[in-house]
């Protein structure tokens, strides 16, 4: 989700003019070697094949399975030490007997800004028909560690994905990231050798770890100084603290995800939930900080021409915090035209995250997108 998700609104309703409440949030090799890869016997292919036609059948008809419940998500969740820190992590489903997963590349979903991997719980019983889903809660988010101190930046949570995969996953994998989690899928990627990730698929895409990033939008030129303001006052830890206390009060995370989503309908108190639990969290105050305040990162400008991959783009043409017409949505949009590997679906009437929005209409499109995918 953006990365000035609650707080920028929440903020701006006290101190500022109207029409600055307007403002969308346009956010925000030789490394690591893979074992060699595994024969695949003719029978576990010939499974793949049918377990990728019935996939496709379901895509066709737009069909999307129950989502998993939140409590099953937390009970299985797994524990990985990264650097000293305990990084929150699913796997779905826990042991594969189908030999389609030998065939298949597994997939790794990365939330955005505030949310975690239950953000994901409408997505991972139907991608899991076909692949096996891995969903991580980057540091600082969800059920992850939040460190004190600790220095946020984009570069970070694209070693902590690589690293995972290196670790964890041990096989190239399909990245699926939402906002500021598909920029660090994008940096990932143009760090990585193609063996590392087999494709891209990203969810409104952020320009940046926050605001800072948009130069070029005249919306944040103008206002460059509020934001400037907001950095400041952030380092103050009393003030910090008290917009933190106002951002995440439940009728505020409300407010914000009914602007935020097109499909109202999928704005409950789960999904409030969702995104208040881990505010709670010591360390989520500096994590909040440190974000905000913190370097925007890689423009997706500068990285997406490294990237060959087959890349694929869903956008929510309500989005108000990286819309279509900004510079972000711009350049993304004249992708397709520019490179061959990349295609784009305009998502209508869905806003920043579409896989939680309208999961139909992702799944719909995703599904014959990944039975598509080469077998290496």
């Amino acid at each position: 989700m953006a990365v000035n998700l609650a707080f920028f609104q929440s903020f701006s309703s006290s101190i500022a003019p109207r029409q600055i409440q307007q403002i969308p949030s346009c956010n925000l090799g030789n490394l690591l070697r893979f074992p060699p890869p595994r024969a695949i016997p003719i029978s576990a292919v010939a499974r793949a094949s049918a377990a990728e036609a019935e996939a496709a059948v379901t895509a066709e008809k737009g069909e999307s399975l129950a989502a998993l419940e939140v409590s099953e998500i937390v009970g299985k969740c797994k524990k990985w030490a990264w650097r000293g820190y305990a990084i929150n992590y699913f796997v779905y489903p826990e042991i594969s007997s189908e030999a389609a997963a030998d065939v298949k590349p597994p997939l790794l979903l990365v939330h955005g800004f505030g949310a975690s991997i239950a953000h994901w719980r409408r997505n991972i019983p139907t991608l899991a028909q076909s692949h096996t889903v891995y969903t991580i809660d980057l540091i600082g988010f969800g059920a992850s560690d939040k460190p004190a101190g600790f220095q946020y930046t984009m570069e970070t949570w694209a070693q902590l994905i690589l690293d995972f995969l290196n670790e964890v996953v041990q096989r190239p994998t399909v990245l699926l990231g939402n906002s500021v989690g598909s920029l660090a899928c994008v940096i990932a990627a143009a760090e990585s050798s193609k063996s590392f990730v087999r494709a891209l698929v990203l969810f409104n895409c952020a320009g940046g770890m926050n605001n800072k990033a948009i130069v070029d939008d005249w919306r944040i030129k103008l206002f460059l100084p509020l934001l400037w303001l907001i950095d400041f006052l952030l380092k103050q830890r009393g003030i910090a603290s008290y917009l933190f206390d106002r951002a995440r009060q439940r009728e505020n995370l409300r407010n914000v995800l009914l602007s935020v989503y097109g499909n109202k309908e999928n704005v409950d108190d789960e999904l409030v939930e969702i995104i208040r639990r881990p505010a709670l969290d010591e360390g989520a105050l500096d994590a909040f900080v440190s974000i905000i305040t913190g370097p925007p990162g890689p423009s997706p400008v500068q990285l997406m021409p490294k990237i060959s991959l087959p890349v694929l783009l869903l956008w929510g043409d309500q989005d108000s915090f990286t819309p279509i017409d900004g510079p972000v949505g711009k350049y993304f949009s004249s992708l397709p035209e520019q490179l061959p590997s990349v295609s784009l679906f305009m998502l209508e009437g869905v806003g920043h995250c579409p896989h939680d929005d309208r999961p139909d209409l992702v799944h719909k499109k995703l599904l014959p997108w990944l039975a598509s995918l080469p077998v290496p």
